[in-house]
């Protein structure tokens, strides 16, 4: 019997997971909730209940005989999406509520990094501004702010000057511009290497990791100016030897994925390590409990096995096999809106994009008006091309984008150029 799917969410991320779902012959279906209107040209069916109806969507999937659910944003995996998918028995992929800490506490995973002797930077909290500011004032700089909480990727300031700490610590603090609970921050020295994303599929048969990835977060050219939730990535990334991967997986994946089972919060699902290649080896900067976004919509590019196949032997305890291209690079860039990140304009007209086998288009904040794509969000969609070569792919998709019509939008020039 063939199978029908749920994603969760309504971004890139999640369009790329539909798209490369829906390449098996084994799936028959697969809907996306929330969804967005660019989806349903690849023939995913957008289903319109919110992703933390957890009720509603879990009515959804018995009604519609769902096989299983995969949950894209981190937003619902905090709200223990799983755990409540899971007790209606249905089966869900993707960390439980305790597990999604990982990415949801910056000082649980420090915390977890310190107990376990997992490399990453030297850090303190705070929930206080004028002891933060004063610790601050000891330290190096540059340094790092980052606000303990979601932040959908924003979250973060490299301060170069005691004004700029000063200013992120009220807003976080002070202000609570990220509305947690409690806010917090942690403090970190800054790391100075090459970054890099590792993503590791983690169930209870084995820890697999993919490809590595390099995202941009910065909204300008030369990775300059305030954080983004990504601008555009690419894999595999040149710098990543197979023995960087080896002692990534090793000294880090291995002992985060141990740790988090020995203090009682087993992870399964997808583990991101965000992480930085210093002069004395790979370091943790973050973690995330799901696919990234921008990097799953080149990295399932990449993936030449059935992914449907590959979730569902996760689901049932067994041992996936996972292909990956050997040859060729694939590159993304993410097309915004003016303004994008902080106030940004809303409603413009999307051209009607020409695709071929080798150029993708994953629709992110979008929505329809009249028949026709508009924008609705910060980051509108995002091109994928391969090519044999980075520099290749770099120069096709930048030659594709400057034939679509893009004045009113934005996006960077250097997606693949910097390091």
């Amino acid at each position: 019997m063939k199978r029908k799917i749920l994603v969760i969410g309504s971004g890139g991320r999640e369009h790329a997971l539909c798209k490369k779902l829906l390449e098996s012959p084994k799936v028959e279906e697969v809907f996306c909730a929330k969804g967005n209107a660019g989806m349903a040209l690849d023939g995913i069916q957008v289903v319109a209940i919110d992703e933390d109806n957890h009720e509603e969507l879990i009515a959804f999937a018995k009604k519609e005989a769902i096989s299983w659910v995969l949950v894209g944003p981190e937003v619902p995996l905090m709200n223990g999406i799983v755990d409540d998918f899971e007790a209606a028995g249905i089966k869900a992929f993707g960390p439980k509520k305790s597990a999604a800490m990982i990415e949801g506490s910056k000082e649980f995973a420090k915390e977890l990094m310190s107990e376990f002797q997992i490399p990453t930077a030297k850090y303190q909290s705070f929930s206080d501004s004028q002891l933060a500011f004063a610790y601050v004032e000891k330290q190096q700089l540059p340094i790092v702010i980052k606000a303990d909480g979601l932040a959908a990727g924003k979250g973060v300031v490299i301060a170069e000057t005691l004004s700029e700490a000063k200013e992120a610590l009220k807003e976080m603090l002070d202000d609570n511009l990220f509305q947690n609970e409690t806010p917090k921050v942690v403090i970190e020295e800054f790391l100075v290497g090459r970054e890099f994303s590792l993503l590791s599929f983690v169930g209870q048969s084995g820890i697999y990791p993919m490809v590595a990835a390099k995202d941009h977060k910065a909204i300008f050219d030369g990775d300059k100016g305030p954080n983004t939730g990504g601008m555009g990535a690419y894999s595999p990334v040149d710098y990543v030897t197979e023995e960087v991967e080896s002692i990534v997986f090793e000294d880090i994946i291995k002992p985060t994925v141990a740790g988090m089972a020995a203090k009682g919060t087993p992870f399964t699902g997808i583990l991101y390590t965000g992480l930085i290649l210093t002069d004395e080896g790979p370091k943790v900067i973050e973690y995330n409990a799901r696919f990234g976004d921008p990097e799953t919509q080149v990295l399932l590019e990449r993936l030449d096995s059935d992914f449907s196949e590959v979730i569902e032997s996760l689901l049932m305890n067994d041992t996936p096999e996972i292909k990956w291209k050997q040859d060729g690079v694939t590159l993304g860039v993410v097309v915004a809106a003016k303004g994008y990140p902080s106030e940004y304009e809303k409603n413009v007209l999307i051209p009607e994009l020409t695709t071929d086998d080798e150029t993708k288009v994953f629709y992110s904040g979008v929505t329809k008006k009249e028949d026709e794509l508009i924008s609705s969000g910060g980051r509108v969609f995002l091109v994928a091309q391969s090519a044999t070569t980075k520099e290749e792919a770099h120069e096709n998709a930048y030659s594709w984008l400057e034939n679509q019509g893009l004045e009113n939008f934005y996006y960077r020039k250097d997606i693949g150029k910097t390091v």
